[in-house]
């Protein structure tokens, strides 16, 4: 057997990471040229500048052969996109790329654990149920054409907009309110990897009893989105009464940032679990794309449940 050894990702190691990225999930998936899968979209530069010290490369005999990046929301965390070399695959690497994780996830003090794969993967969700994530609902990957007059359906406020200060305590507010969705959820770093590498924007949504809801969005080319999408890469409400009509108001911002930009379509996740948001979100003409399934460590709803207005897909 090859002898793996795992350490961080480089930076001169990026443009192999990606093409392998590419190959891997354009082979699973049956892509006529592989290496074109997901043209124009960056998951792997985006991700390791975020956090170098949460990207895992495996290696044999000094050679590339897979990475695995891992995300940290506060009491949340995930990992992914997981990919290696179509020529190494069945051999071990996998494993190999989960061990870190698991150890960083345990540093981080992460109480709800979770991933997005393939739902008719055996080998996949067998996988990973070793390290203790189990299958629970769907995540359905949902699409909306543009139209390019919602530019103008309604004022929005950005976090690109704000000053030194003011972004602060929008980030404080932001915090605050997924700490209501679920305890210690903070996606702070994801606003501030947007704002720093200039991915997108996000959204500040404002009630009557002040940040009622938050998106953020990968927005075009060289982002996770890709050629004219915008990705919503989390977005959600304050719970309680009006978490519906704020939903609605937010994804209205959502499609009105895309078309200021440009761009003519939102791409969004929504856990099934979450059936109130996935019912809105089908309502207002989203269609499914693609789905996976989510798996938690331990086997628990976290966040994923009816009553919450979350959209994300841990991919």
């Amino acid at each position: 057997m090859d002898l793996v050894t795992v350490e961080n990702l480089q930076e001169q190691d990026l443009a192999e990471a990606d093409h392998i990225f590419r190959l891997a999930f354009g082979t699973f998936i049956g892509v006529p040229d592989p290496a074109s899968f997901h043209q124009g979209a960056d998951y792997v530069g985006t991700r390791w500048t975020a956090d170098p010290a949460a990207a895992f490369a495996a290696k044999i005999q000094g050679k590339l052969v897979g990475t695995n990046f891992a995300t940290n929301w506060g009491s949340v965390g995930y990992f992914g996109p997981l990919t290696i070399h179509p020529d190494y695959w069945d051999r071990g690497v996998g494993k190999r790329l989960i061990d870190p994780v698991m150890d960083l996830f345990s540093r981080w003090g992460v109480k709800q654990a979770g991933l997005y794969t393939f739902a008719q993967s055996q080998k996949h969700i067998a996988l990973y149920q070793k390290f203790g994530f189990w299958p629970r609902f769907l995540t359905a990957i949902m699409s909306l054409q543009v139209d390019a007059a919602a530019g103008a359906a309604r004022q929005l406020e950005t976090y690109s907009e704000l000053s030194r200060d003011a972004r602060e305590k929008a980030l404080e507010s932001c915090r605050e309110l997924t700490n209501q969705v679920y305890e210690g959820l903070d996606v702070g770093c994801e606003i501030l990897s947007i704002a720093n590498q200039n991915l997108g924007d996000s959204i500040l949504l404002r009630g009557d009893s002040g940040l009622v809801g938050l998106a953020v969005c990968h927005c075009g080319e060289e982002s996770e989105a890709g050629p004219d999408v915008c990705y919503v890469k989390f977005a959600a409400v304050r719970p309680g009464p009006g978490a519906s009509e704020n939903f609605e108001h937010l994804l209205s911002a959502c499609v009105s940032l895309a078309a200021r930009r440009g761009l003519s379509r939102v791409l969004a996740g929504v856990n099934t679990a979450r059936t109130e948001a996935y019912q809105q979100m089908m309502r207002r003409g989203f269609k499914t794309q693609m789905q996976g399934v989510a798996m938690h460590a331990p086997n628990e709803p976290g966040y994923s449940q009816p009553g919450v207005f979350v959209l994300d897909d841990w991919r």
